[in-house]
């Protein structure tokens, strides 16, 4: 390999000609956010450092301009980079974010999509040409449940689930999978793995973290890194491995009141034992990337904490790959933009995440390098360390075997990911024995997420929020309802889904509801309260329609986090944990289904890795903490030995469920507590049938001019309008507009025009709409503080029904309808 590198080596004008200049006073941390080295236990990356390494770095680095450094300490995502613009700008790494496509644009695309889009991206960083040392660009990936971003991939399920298993042994081969359909789909780093220990469960990324307490993470961590790395110093991407990142630094899970991006207001004794148990065995594994987190530690951002970046992490903790910062996270620095900051730099952050502003971030960092600002020092740790993973993952070696290879979703893996499921699942109540379904039973299938793989394998999934999935973006793979008629046909047994749950014909002796949680990711997944379907409880009456029919209920529940079910777990006789499974839904018939004998096919063996609410309000619910008080405790899991009936529950939640919705406004049938539907003016409502409820929408005449307004308290959608939410409205048109039609957000806005949007919809059939909330904003509504999240406005002559209003999590089909209308 050496020979190859130093025959691509070109020499040119050395960094040591760039002025250096002192660097400027650091601003001292406040005591309560400064680590101390010495009160940390110690810990040491290996497989990193040799001599031999280390001498080609230094080597190369000789050879290279101070441009070409800098470009090594900036990332850049595919949406905002072409491939040519690496000739000016040499960045050293790219990123395919949870919402940027292949070049082809097509991100349901087949995986040559993506390995001609690392190829474009890779061939242009290593070209010969005058003035440039050839140094490959690292292409990473939140493969965070699978090399879950691309279509065909076996998706495992999440760390919630993966952690209710306790098995490291099959841990790390889920790593070694997820490396080798990363490295065959063009990928050279895995964002993963997330190393978390939630403490609040309305943390929207409460399923990233395998447990609540670190034990269990210390553990995966460990064996994540060695499954998508290989022993450390050993793996290569021609080998199918790829870099590792453990994310993200630090007590991401720990903020206060569970809010993402938060502040986590702890002693430094709690961030040493209950937040650093993951990155110190990761690091000793070898891990060769640390992700820094947006959040704070008492009030620090850390991606401008010194003290634990570079004293502790680099220093005490012995890491000796590279520190990569989270999506323009540098940017909430305090004097920082995303395009301009030193300060982070010299905390410790070698290379900078920068979506869309990666040009002005590296024109400015080359100036403030220039002028001392950035001590030449620390750009060449930054880069010294960057050099050596890409040396050592075997990125300068052209040759790159395993994209040839065809396993995206091949049966090995598939056959990992179905055993993953069936051990994570945990089995909370099981009264008078009714799970397994027994041979030769007729079983009603219904709920949600039965036949709906999207909602299985939940957030980070194809997209950032795992939104707007159909079974046809997973081919081989396998719903719930699936599994289930496979298994329950071989044993003798009838199965018949039923979408609506609605009985026909004989009366079954068992239904399974398949229902939860619908996809969320980061910051979009953050609530107020654990009820589920608080204020909408469409789950809860499906089951009670069934049981007020005789017929025994089994629940699986699909969810990111543990909620309060009580109303749910009392009209259950059977109630299974099963979280975000993937795709593989025949891990969950495996446990569930009889074999042919009667006796089990698999039995449960996941426990609880969090506890489990015993109100809607215990949203700091962790074993050890004084008061605790759950109401399944962690480590718990009935077995098929375990004949422990629950009794009835208590259905007080605890918490006004209205207070924690801020995105769903009217549903067929009725507007959602504590927003009100209502119309002003020269307006006639009615209701009329749609949703597939009679009378589930609610129609608009506009005789003149007049509104429709739905209005509540005031809340804060800036995150959300950051975030990429729209406004979606299901509607139907039944007289087209005959005049202006408007549509805005917030109290005080502009309105758009939106009478082209309405105009061009079919007469008398159901349709939707997304607005970006970005739109409204764009035409000045004060998002920060919303009391009338949606206003539609006419001058006359126009009749619309409407069935749904909510925000979106989707961007797919989003469209900004028009101008802003005048007042």
């Amino acid at each position: 390999m050496r020979a190859l590198i130093t025959a691509s080596l070109i020499a040119i004008v050395t960094a040591s000609s760039a002025p250096v200049l002192a660097a400027p006073a650091i601003v001292p941390l406040p005591a309560n956010a400064t680590a101390h080295p010495a009160l940390w236990p110690a810990a040491h990356s290996v497989g990193l450092v040799d001599a031999r390494t280390e001498a080609f770095v230094t080597s190369l680095m000789k050879q290279m301009s101070l441009r070409e450094k800098v470009g090594q300490m900036i990332q850049g995502d595919i949406a905002s980079v072409k491939p040519e613009e690496l000739r000016d700008y040499p960045l050293g790494s790219v990123l395919g974010g949870g919402n940027s496509p292949p070049l082809s644009g097509n991100d349901r695309g087949p995986v040559g999509d993506w390995i001609k889009t690392a190829e474009a991206f890779r061939q242009v960083s290593i070209e010969k040409r005058p003035g440039h040392v050839p140094i490959p660009t690292i292409f990473g990936m939140d493969s965070v449940h699978g090399n879950s971003n691309v279509f065909g991939a076996t998706i495992f399920p999440h760390n919630i689930g993966l952690g209710a298993m306790r098995d490291p042994a099959l841990m790390e081969k889920i790593g070694a999978a997820t490396a080798e359909e990363s490295a065959a789909s063009g990928f050279d780093w895995a964002f993963g793995p997330t190393v978390t220990v939630p403490q609040d469960d309305r943390w929207g990324r409460t399923y990233e973290g395998y447990s609540e307490r670190p034990d269990i993470t210390k553990l995966y961590s460990a064996a994540m890194v060695r499954g998508l790395q290989g022993a450390p110093g050993t793996g290569r991407i021609q080998n199918g491995k790829v870099a590792a990142s453990i994310k993200h630094f630090l007590a991401d899970g720990g903020t206060h009141n569970g809010i993402d991006q938060g502040d986590a207001q702890i002693d430094e004794k709690t961030l040493i034992e209950t937040h650093a148990p993951g990155y110190i065995s990761g690091i000793d594994a070898g891990a060769m990337t640390v992700m820094a987190s947006f959040s704070s530690w008492n009030g620090v951002k850390n991606h401008g904490n010194k003290s634990l970046l570079t004293d502790v992490l680099k220093g005490k903790l012995g890491f000796e790959g590279f520190v990569v910062g989270d999506w323009n996270a540098h940017g909430q620095v305090p004097g920082c933009t995303t395009a301009d900051c030193p300060q982070s730099f010299n905390a410790g952050l070698d290379m900078a995440m920068v979506p869309s502003d990666w040009k002005a971030l590296f024109d400015n960092t080359l100036k403030e390098v220039q002028d001392g600002t950035i001590p030449m020092a620390r750009v060449d740790d930054a880069v010294r360390r960057i050099l050596r993973v890409k040396v050592k993952l075997g990125l300068f070696d052209p040759a790159r075997p395993y994209e040839q290879k065809n396993i995206l979703g091949s049966p090995e893996h598939r056959a990992i990911a179905r055993q993953a499921v069936a051990e994570s699942l945990v089995l909370l109540k099981n009264n008078n024995a009714l799970l397994p379904i027994r041979p030769g039973q007729k079983v009603l299938v219904t709920g949600t997420h039965a036949d709906d793989i999207g909602m299985q394998t939940g957030g980070w999934t194809l997209s950032w929020q795992g939104t707007g999935n159909t079974n046809a973006d997973f081919p081989g793979a396998t719903s719930i309802w699936g599994g289930l008629k496979t298994a329950i046909e071989a044993a003798g047994g009838t199965a018949t889904l039923s979408k609506d749950g609605k009985v026909t014909g004989a009366k079954p002796d068992v239904a399974v509801v398949v229902f939860g949680e619908t996809p969320y990711a980061e910051m979009v997944g953050d609530i107020s309260t654990l009820e589920f379907q608080p204020g909408d409880k469409q789950a809860l009456a499906q089951l009670k329609a069934l049981k007020g029919q005789g017929i025994p209920v089994v629940s699986v529940f699909i969810s990111g986090r543990p909620l309060w079910v009580n109303p749910e777990l009392n009209q259950s006789d059977a109630f299974v944990a099963a979280f975000l499974p993937g795709s593989e839904g025949e891990g969950i018939a495996d446990v569930l289904v009889a074999k042919k004998d009667g006796t089990p096919n698999k039995d449960f063996r996941g426990k609880l890795s969090y506890s489990w609410p015993k109100t809607a309000g215990q949203f700091a619910n962790n074993v050890g903490q004084p008061g605790y008080d759950p109401l399944f405790a962690y480590g718990y899991g009935l077995t098929y030995a375990d004949h422990k009936a629950i009794p009835q529950l208590s259905e007080v939640a605890g918490v006004d469920a209205s207070l924690a919705n801020i995105s769903v406004y009217y549903v067929p049938g009725k507007a959602v507590a504590p927003w009100k539907l209502a119309s002003d003016g020269a307006v006639t409502e009615k209701n009329v049938d749609g949703g597939g409820k009679q009378e589930g929408a609610r129609q608009y005449a506009f005789n003149g001019a007049g509104h429709v307004r739905v209005s509540g308290p005031s809340i804060d959608l800036t995150r959300q309008t950051n975030a990429q939410l729209s406004l979606r409205i299901d509607y139907r048109v039944d007289v087209a507009p005959k005049g202006k039609v408007t549509l805005g957000v917030g109290d005080q806005a502009t309105p758009v025009d939106a009478t082209s949007l309405f105009a061009a919809a079919a007469p008398g059939q159901w349709t939707s709409v997304k607005v970006p909330l970005a739109c409204f904003k764009a035409a000045g509504a004060d998002v920060g503080h919303v009391t009338q999240p949606f206003v539609l406005g006419s001058d006359g002559g126009f009749t619309v029904s409407i069935v749904g209003v909510k925000l979106d999590t989707d961007p797919a089909g989003a469209v900004c309808p028009g101008a802003p209308a005048a007042k």
